[in-house]
């Protein structure tokens, strides 16, 4: 099978297998639309549409991604996804770990694969922090173990990633503003692959229009707003005076959730 249609049949599954086993809690499944210029390695303009999974279960949580990307202008697409599911200390031994602003303690994984890269396994310790503001906050610390496909040659990744994710709602008249986003901070990488460290800042800020357009039974269902993308070194490419590898860009986005 195709990688791009196992990781698309992987995203659709993880929700239906958990219903199926009445092992699911909630479970949300959204479509997002983005159009952006000034990308930097790939094409400078691009249109990218995201599906994504989140949900909790009996034994934890997950969150899985898949991306795929048009380069503007060209007849040429990518894709990459994530499959990160947890495992929760509090909900496999029925005990409690609050300790302060620690919630929850997990098992956190992360498989990775996009097109003309390698498969990538991350697998660390996921805290759960109850901290002002936020609606939630959760904070995986990974250690990164690569293995490069044949086609692809030497890719490895090798190392360390801190992931902070996060959101933030903000009431507006009879709406909401959401920010939400993520932190990839790969650390401690292996110099002999020529991978190096790079700082993936990318935060969402949307307007939750769908509540104004169709009433509060619309609630995150419809929202708008801008992404926004610093990555420096991005896919681990130290940036350099003949090939610049650090982006800096903005893209608008339209979100809709099932």
């Amino acid at each position: 099978m195709n990688n791009k249609w196992l990781y698309a049949a992987i995203l659709a599954s993880v929700p239906t297998f958990a219903s199926a086993n009445d092992l699911v809690q909630w479970s949300d499944t959204s479509v997002t639309g983005l159009y952006g210029d000034n990308y930097k390695v790939d094409a400078e303009k691009q249109q990218t549409v995201t599906f994504e999974s989140a949900g909790a279960f009996t034994y934890g949580d997950w969150f899985a991604f898949g991306d795929v990307i048009h380069f503007d202008n060209t007849d040429k697409y990518t894709y990459y996804a994530e499959v990160s599911p947890r495992f929760s200390i509090n909900k496999i031994f029925d005990v409690n770990t609050t300790f302060g602003p620690i919630k929850d303690v997990s098992f956190a994984t992360t498989l990775e694969q996009g097109r003309g890269a390698g498969t990538n396994f991350l697998y660390g310790v996921g805290l759960d922090l109850d901290i002002p503001f936020f609606s939630y906050f959760q904070l995986n610390t990974y250690k990164r173990t690569s293995v490069a496909d044949a086609h692809v040659g030497q890719n490895n990744t090798d190392g360390w990633q801190l992931t902070p994710s996060y959101r933030i709602d903000i009431p507006v008249g009879n709406s909401n503003i959401v920010v939400d986003g993520y932190i990839d901070w790969v650390f401690a990488s292996d110099d002999s692959a020529k991978y190096s460290t790079n700082f993936h800042f990318n935060p969402q800020i949307k307007y939750d229009l769908g509540q104004v357009i169709f009433n509060s039974k619309a609630k995150n269902k419809f929202l708008v707003g801008v992404e926004y993308d610093y990555w420096k070194n991005k896919y681990g490419i130290e940036s350099s005076s003949g090939f610049k590898t650090n982006q800096n860009t903005f893209s608008i986005i339209a979100k809709y959730h099932f």
